[in-house]
């Protein structure tokens, strides 16, 4: 599911007008992944971007992400999200999408959002082992410092998650043994190629 190309020549990030850059990218994982994590420090890295997080959605409409919601509500928060990635990339923005992004059709989703504005799409999967996953899960609960997951909801999640697949060509990050660092590394190197590409 992950892989490594050579994505000197591939438009990732497409250049807009003058030298700024506007793009989705678009974070998947399971939860308790570091997904947010990553978000945050791609938002500082890159230029002229913001997260677009649909558990902040959720919470704004005084719904819990974690206790499973009606599939009605999950449509409605994903249609704000996409709205709101539709308006801060007219203003030249690029989106970071915080997200578990599964199953793929939802990823799928993104895709033709990115086609319709004619900006380009880089998925980031952030890959955490399971056991990891639910370590984080139990030392949260105990901690509260997000909001909780209910049992039966986290467990459903992790059987069904489906992880990218080779031709969704991610860019793929380990918390278990990956550097976030190199990851942005890699980010920052597709945005440098689009300009080159320009």
């Amino acid at each position: 599911m992950c892989g490594s190309r050579d994505h000197g020549g591939s438009l990732h990030f497409m250049a807009a007008a003058g030298s700024s850059v506007r793009g989705i990218v678009l974070l998947c994982g399971r939860s308790f992944s570091g997904k947010s994590t990553v978000a945050a420090h791609a938002a500082r890295h890159l230029d002229a971007a913001e997260v677009v997080s649909l558990d902040v959605i959720n919470a704004e409409r005084n719904l819990r992400s974690g206790a499973g919601l009606p599939i009605e509500e999950w449509a409605k928060t994903f249609e704000m999200a996409q709205s709101r990635a539709r308006t801060l990339l007219e203003s030249g923005t690029t989106v970071i999408v915080d997200d578990t992004s599964s199953p793929r059709f939802l990823r799928d989703a993104w895709r033709r959002l990115a086609a319709e504005m004619e900006v380009p799409l880089v998925l980031v999967y952030v890959n955490t082992p399971v056991e990891v996953s639910l370590e984080r899960h139990a030392a949260n609960r105990a901690a509260r410092s997000r909001a909780d997951v209910d049992d039966e909801v986290l467990q459903e999640h992790l059987e069904s998650f489906e992880a990218p697949t080779p031709d969704e060509d991610p860019v793929c990050h380990s918390t278990a043994d990956g550097n976030l660092s190199e990851t942005l590394d890699e980010l920052e190197r597709r945005f440098v190629a689009a300009k080159a590409d320009q």
